[in-house]
């Protein structure tokens, strides 16, 4: 009961909708209407403020760690630190507070690193920098994600780790797909390509920043 509690209390502390909430208290945006319409950070830096961005990305990387450590510290196990991690991921993806639009999990999944492994946030954050300084993250963050099996094999970490990671691959994936019920073209070849740049490039057109950029018509 006590593990069942503890995941349900990363569902809904992972659901809390930072960006949302900082978008809508100091500029009056919706930020599921701007950019590429997730609840993140990065539309935060892009569409409300750049230094806002800090204490918003801060607090959704404290919604992963919390309730992973509040597991361990209850002695409840790597299971259950991992399961209440990951479900603070999917509260943040689907939070319930917006009718299950939200982000894509990759700050409170760094938050659950921060506490099994320390490295692998460390390595996620290197990875994200590199795209920033290239101009388009999304692809490097799926990177950082195939990749960190061999630094955790590399660096002996925890077995937890490989369960945490290929957990927060299958949720990258639906969560991009999905893409907060946006719909997809009609069948046939565009149909094809809109869902490989989701999945790979997060987004539903070629050009990043006309992408990240759309406002409400």
């Amino acid at each position: 009961m006590i593990s069942i509690l503890i995941i349900l209390f990363g569902y809904l502390f992972g659901s809390i909708p930072t960006a949302y909430l900082a978008a809508r208290y100091t500029k009056r945006k919706d930020l599921r209407q701007y950019g590429s319409g997730t609840v993140s950070g990065s539309m935060v830096y892009e569409h409300v403020s750049k230094l806002l961005v800090v204490p918003v990305g801060l607090f959704d990387v404290f919604k992963g760690a919390l309730p992973t450590w509040l597991a361990f510290q209850l002695g409840l196990g790597d299971a259950v630190g991992v399961a209440a991690g990951l479900a603070a991921v999917i509260g943040h993806n689907w939070p319930i507070y917006l009718r299950f639009t939200g982000g894509r999990g990759l700050s409170p999944f760094m938050g659950l690193l921060l506490v099994i492994f320390p490295w692998g946030f460390v390595w996620i954050l290197i990875f994200l920098g590199i795209g920033f300084a290239l101009g388009d993250s999304a692809p490097w963050a799926i990177a950082s994600l195939f990749l960190m099996p061999f630094l955790v094999y590399w660096l002996s970490g925890p077995d937890a780790s490989y369960g945490a990671i290929a957990g927060m691959l299958l949720l990258t994936f639906a969560k991009r797909l999905e893409a907060n019920r946006r719909s997809l073209p009609v069948a046939g070849s565009e149909r094809r390509k809109v869902i490989l740049r989701r999945l790979l490039l997060d987004r539903d057109i070629t050009n990043h920043q006309e992408w990240i950029r759309r406002e409400p018509e």
